[in-house]
């Protein structure tokens, strides 16, 4: 479909939302995030000091701030903060270091707005299970991550699964289907854990405007690897713009640990009021937020990072298929995963084994995370290795006939 082609997009997509929002307003109901740092058995709260009498750290672990260090809210000076959060975001979770860190990932992400999750699961299978409800459609691809079937069987829609990157298979069942649901949600992985292949993000935000679907992509694996500025997938292909609602992990490339969601105001304050991993767990540590600022800094600062792995993978895989048989050689899709398939269970667990004693730690991936007789090793890259790292590997993969 060209540029020209594309119907309008409806002023307002998430006009449902704000309805719900402005309900929730005249009820009173409606939950709003404040940025509280403790000290101590006290919560700062603007130029307030209040003794704190929310948090359930209740041997006073968490409030002890000799437990951990960091920056401040402007990440200019040391300052002391308590090792955990001690509560859910909304009671008094969400620290002056939690609200920099939503800043900062809405920049990066271009974004108007950031909500925090306690992990990437948390995030992915909460957003597909509050989102889409009875009446909708959801349409999911047949690899994505475990966190997204998880949400996707939560949720009260309707759910098809199409064959894994088909986006002819997503057009058919859309045009098929699409007029029987009130709203259509298109959900899929940016880049797959499992085999590093690439959605077809362009195809599926063609698809979408076309149906007047919303299309949520898990950019977990993109997330700082891919992209100018790290923004993933969606940035790299310049569909950022064109997809709403993107997710993101900060257990990967970032080097912390939690999960976010990205996307319009109106959907992360919807989030805040209904998705149930954020409003009922305990909000990442502010020790954890602080190394989750000092990796976007990195990101932003240090772009060799990326174009130094994505070159290690393509070295790596240019070398394996030298040695591997024409059936089994890598495809190059320009990510830092590579699956070494080696079928059956058994020898895979046993050469990851080898691996191990040759010195080398490989992951032998196994049904049920990969279909059967689709064992593989599964390599994943960083730009810590060495060259040296990589010519080892290689030439022990060989001593093995792989």
């Amino acid at each position: 479909m060209t540029a020209s082609m594309q119907p309008a997009k409806p002023d307002r997509p998430f006009a449902w939302l704000e309805r719900r929002l402005d309900e929730a307003d005249q009820q009173g109901m409606r939950r709003r995030l404040v940025p509280r740092q403790m000290d101590g058995p006290y919560l700062l709260e603007g130029d307030r000091r209040l003794a704190n009498f929310g948090a359930n750290d209740y041997l006073g672990i968490a409030m002890d701030s000799s437990s951990a260090t960091g920056s401040d809210e402007r990440g200019e000076t040391p300052a002391t903060f308590g090792s955990g959060a001690a509560a859910s975001p909304l009671v008094c979770g969400f620290t002056p270091l939690h609200a920099r860190l939503c800043g900062e990932l809405a920049h990066l992400e271009q974004v108007e707005s950031v909500v925090l999750f306690p992990s990437g699961f948390a995030a992915c299978s909460g957003v597909v299970a509050t989102l889409p409800e009875a009446g909708d459609l959801v349409l999911s691809d047949a690899l994505n991550h475990a966190s997204l079937i998880d949400g996707c069987r939560l949720s009260k829609a309707t759910r098809f699964i199409y064959p894994h990157c088909d986006h002819r298979a997503v057009g058919s069942l859309l045009a098929a289907h699409r007029k029987r649901f009130d709203r259509v949600f298109i959900v899929t992985d940016s880049i797959f854990s499992m085999d590093g292949t690439r959605a077809p993000l362009v195809a599926l935000a063609d698809l979408a405007d076309e149906y007047k679907a919303t299309l949520i992509v898990d950019e977990a694996h993109g997330t700082g690897v891919l992209g100018h500025r790290g923004g993933g997938l969606c940035e790299e292909l310049g569909v950022e713009g064109r997809i709403a609602i993107r997710i993101g992990t900060l257990s990967k490339a970032v080097g912390a640990q939690g999960g976010f969601v990205a996307g319009p105001q109106v959907v992360t304050d919807y989030l805040l009021q209904r998705a149930r991993p954020l409003i009922y767990s305990t909000a990442a540590s502010p020790a954890t937020i602080a190394a989750a600022l000092d990796g976007l800094r990195i990101i932003r600062e240090e772009p060799e990072r990326r174009r130094r792995v994505l070159d290690l993978s393509g070295r790596l895989i240019e070398e394996l298929n030298r040695q591997l048989p024409a059936k089994r050689r890598i495809v190059d899709h320009g990510t830092p995963i590579i699956p070494v398939v080696i079928g059956e269970a058994s020898k895979t667990v046993e050469t990851a084994g080898r691996l191990a004693d040759a010195g080398f730690y490989v992951p032998a991936i196994r049904p049920p995370t990969v279909p059967p007789n689709q064992s593989r090793l599964r390599i994943s890259l960083s730009a810590a290795h060495t060259d040296e790292m990589l010519t080892e590997l290689c030439e022990t993969l060989r001593t093995f006939g792989l």
